[in-house]
């Protein structure tokens, strides 16, 4: 994505590829077992952990939703992709899904805690 929309001289994007692709990368290249921080699951997956956990997943917002497509139709790369699967709000990169949005409640206790957001960042969907 970025050697489509910064160039590589550019001292920012030379930090977060350092600090967040670095990191990123040695936890996957170098971690096993207890060492390894992170570990990549599609939105399908959190998805049944978080129905699980005891979330129930609300409908997008369809005004929000038509907002953010004109916008990324009109302000970004035509590679970078806005897509909505159920109730998953799903933003990618050249057909590859990146990350994934959803917003829910949760029930405990017969007491309903509204949640704001429940981001998922997917380091890759395969």
């Amino acid at each position: 994505m970025f050697d489509a929309t910064v160039p590589r001289e550019d001292q920012q994007r030379f930090m977060y590829e350092k600090e967040i692709f670095g990191r990123d990368v040695m936890n996957v290249i170098a971690c096993e077992g207890l060492e390894r921080v992170e570990r990549p699951e599609t939105y399908k997956q959190w998805q049944v952990r978080n129905l699980r956990a005891g979330f129930r997943q609300l409908p997008l917002d369809q005004e929000i939703l038509q907002q953010v497509k004109r916008t990324v139709k009109s302000e970004y790369h035509k590679d970078f992709v806005v897509d909505v699967d159920g109730q998953w709000l799903l933003q990618g990169w050249k057909g590859r899904i990146i990350y994934s949005l959803s917003f829910g409640n949760l029930l405990r206790s017969s007491e309903l805690v509204t949640l704001d957001l429940d981001l998922h960042v997917l380091m890759y969907e395969l």
